[in-house]
């Protein structure tokens, strides 16, 4: 199995509208949504859900993170994939962590140096729907179950 290629990449900054303004400046990008302390944006053009996630590196209640790079994901096609890639990077003991997030299915992972990087899985815009969980425990099972196994992501459509 390898990956579809790069989907979005996360980076911790400052001020996340401050960053935000100068990649629609710069890039063209456009704010799909925001909060006090992230912003995700995407190419006008994009299918996924977004190309860059901008996340403030200090605020209360967290951990002081240093301005930088969060994580890079990387695209599978079918959930098949996806919990293959999981089993083969918990026997590399590099999963730390899962996360059904409504628009996709992820997992996150540390390299040999600690570098975080995010394996996922993207709902094709037919099969989203705005009333299903997001920032959920991931449930491989249930989703090929729903879906099959073989369904094809947003970005291998």
């Amino acid at each position: 199995m390898a990956t579809l290629g790069i989907r979005h990449a996360v980076l911790w900054v400052g001020d996340p509208r401050t960053s935000a303004r100068f990649y629609e400046q710069a890039l063209g990008l456009v704010t799909k949504s925001e909060s006090d302390d992230a912003v995700f944006l995407t190419s006008p053009d994009s299918i996924t859900d977004h190309d860059l996630g901008l996340f403030r590196a200090a605020h209360e209640g967290a951990p002081e993170r240093h301005v930088g790079m969060y994580h890079i994901a990387w695209e599978v096609a079918t959930l098949a994939e996806l919990a293959e890639a999981k089993e083969r990077l918990r026997s590399m003991g590099a999963l730390v962590g899962e996360n059904n997030h409504g628009v996709s299915r992820s997992l996150y992972c540390h390299d040999p140096d600690g570098i975080e990087f995010e394996v996922m899985w993207e709902l094709p815009l037919e099969l989203h729907d705005e009333n299903d969980p997001s920032n959920v425990p991931l449930d491989l099972e249930a989703d090929m179950a729903r879906w099959g196994a073989d369904a094809r992501g947003r970005g291998a459509s």
